[in-house]
């Protein structure tokens, strides 16, 4: 019987040491190299434990090196399957691929700063600029996906005309449109808003004549009257002409009697009702000037603000020719290359009238600011006084980006943009102040600058000499239709330009309104890498790109149309 007891005894243990876990263990304690191997047979005292002795007591050669747990398993010196080990091995793992991908991404950036030139480097009037390589989103609006809105300001078909017949009208308005084209564009556009507001008749405005722009033109030389007229007929009662029966007309440009003045600025819908229409009523025929900015925005009805961009992006419609024209250009500058390519429409905002009145310091000989100071002392002797005030005051403006941007700045930001010497740029601008020794730098960085009249041949833009607001709309409709807009300065051209890009759908391309202030602090560093400045332009630029913005109290209708004039697509 002892017999039998001793061989099921040593059949037992047999069993057990051939279990799975058993042989993958002494197979990878055999099979490492920091385990110590051992020919001698296992000892009965560590074995049965009879002397109480504990097992880490074990000989040294049973012992593993003291490496660190995750060490151990990612070398395979411990079970992967073991809990603690399985944990340590996912960590390191993450922590071993988050350096690697952090060190890849920075190596760029770290090898432009190390070797980056710094900002630009000035050659007599040439500027030398580093070339910067195209990016991918030069001519798309990168946000443009998250922008879903349309033009909603056209009138609905089930919409019902509350028009009455222009015999029971309050009486007939009559407005001067003053300044130039754009800024005549919004007076037309206000004055048919006004003439909602008080229930009135609105005779076709007259293109004031000033001495600034020192033009004849009249209504009907720029617009399509009758489209204008028809588009309007269900909501406004528009006459072309002062009517046959009111026999003294010259009182209307002349008589303090027919004329309504000291309107406020940007006054409400309220104030006209109050001030203005008792006095239609009881003369039946009245004029409004001046009319530059008499109507405010948040002030009004949204339906009458949604009435101004009906007629600014509806009603208000070029001569067919000036149309036609403008698409020409717009085809040449897309066909410069040979190839179809896309191109960029730069309104430069730099005339004399300009650098005048901003009273900014700008680069120059001696002699060109004595001649300034000059020109400001005759044309504005109250706000230039001695001229004592003005350094102080030039500095301050520049910090606060109220300050045009010279052609070789705007050349500068561009470049920092990515776009490279190649780009095809329509520039549309007056006469440059300093003329070609101005626009070296900018021509310098980029060579394919071209005006109207560089693409249009002389017989052409001949027939638009004869007024100078024929010229400005071609300006107009050729950046209109450009791959990229970018402003120098505010002004009505630009934010109209602005404004119709968006509400037309084209704020999926790009409208780039620089940030002024913020160059004025990077032009004044001559030591920033180029690298630095060209970071900070495209952080600084991410959302100045010309998408749909939500407004807010005194916004600009004419270069934010969202809320009354847009909905979701």
């Amino acid at each position: 019987m002892a017999e039998l007891r001793h061989a099921t005894a040593a059949a037992a243990a047999t069993r057990a040491s051939s279990s799975p876990a058993k042989r993958d263990a002494e197979s990878s304690a055999s099979s490492s190299p920091f385990v110590a191997s051992s020919s001698s047979p296992r000892g009965g005292g560590g074995g049965d434990g009879k002397d109480g002795a504990p097992r880490s007591s074990a000989p040294l050669h049973h012992q593993k090196y003291h490496l660190p747990s995750p060490l151990r398993s990612l070398l395979a010196l411990e079970d992967p399957r073991s809990p603690t080990a399985s944990a340590s091995y996912r960590i390191l793992v993450a922590v071993v691929a988050c350096l690697f991908v952090a060190a890849l991404v920075s190596a760029p950036s770290v090898w432009s700063r190390i070797n980056a030139p710094y900002l630009c480097r000035k050659d007599g009037i040439r500027l030398h600029c580093p070339r910067v390589n195209e990016r991918e989103s030069l001519w798309e609006n990168p946000h443009a996906a998250a922008a879903s809105w349309k033009p909603c300001a056209e009138r609905r078909s089930d919409e019902i005309s509350d028009l009455v017949p222009e015999n029971e009208t309050s009486g007939y308005i009559f407005i001067h449109a003053e300044g130039g084209l754009n800024q005549q564009r919004i007076a037309i556009c206000n004055a048919v808003a006004i003439a909602k507001i008080m229930n009135a008749t609105l005779i076709l405005p007259v293109l004031k004549q000033d001495q600034i722009w020192k033009d004849q033109t009249k209504f009907e030389d720029i617009f399509d009257v009758d489209y204008f007229i028809n588009y309007l007929k269900d909501d406004v009662r528009i006459v072309r002409d002062i009517p046959e029966w009111f026999t003294e007309k010259d009182e209307l440009f002349t008589s303090i009697k027919r004329t309504v003045k000291n309107i406020p600025k940007y006054a409400s819908a309220q104030f006209y009702i109050d001030n203005v229409l008792p006095r239609i009523k009881d003369k039946k025929i009245m004029s409004i000037k001046p009319f530059v900015d008499r109507l405010g925005y948040d002030n009004v009805p949204m339906e009458i603000n949604r009435l101004r961009c009906r007629v600014n992006y509806h009603a208000l419609k070029f001569l067919p020719e000036i149309e036609e024209m403008a698409e020409k250009l717009a085809t040449r500058m897309r066909n410069r290359t040979g190839n179809v390519n896309p191109y960029m429409a730069l309104h430069l905002r730099f005339e004399k009238g300009m650098v005048g009145l901003s009273f900014c310091d700008f680069a120059g000989t001696r002699e060109e600011k004595a001649m300034m100071a000059d020109y400001r002392q005759k044309q504005w002797p109250r706000r230039f006084k001695n001229g004592s005030h003005l350094w102080s005051l030039a500095l301050e403006k520049r910090k606060e980006g109220r300050c045009p941007l010279e052609p070789g700045e705007i050349g500068i930001i561009l470049r920092a943009m990515g776009y490279t010497k190649e780009t095809q740029i329509y520039v549309a601008s007056g006469q440059v102040y300093g003329g070609s020794n101005r626009m070296a730098p900018l021509r310098n960085m980029f060579p394919n600058l071209v005006t109207k009249e560089d693409l249009a041949s002389k017989e052409e833009i001949e027939h638009f000499k004869k007024h100078v607001t024929s010229l400005a709309a071609l300006d107009f409709l050729v950046c209109l239709k450009s791959d990229v807009f970018v402003m120098t300065h505010g002004g009505n051209f630009a934010k109209l330009i602005i404004g119709f890009r968006r509400y037309m759908g084209r704020h999926r391309l790009k409208s780039i309104k620089p940030d002024k202030g913020l160059m004025s602090k990077f032009f004044g560093d001559p030591y920033m890498p180029w690298a630095t400045f060209v970071e900070d332009v495209m952080i600084t630029h991410q959302t100045r790109t010309g998408l749909p913005e939500s407004t807010f109290p005194h916004y600009d209708l004419w270069e934010n149309p969202l809320t009354p004039c847009m909905c979701r697509a």
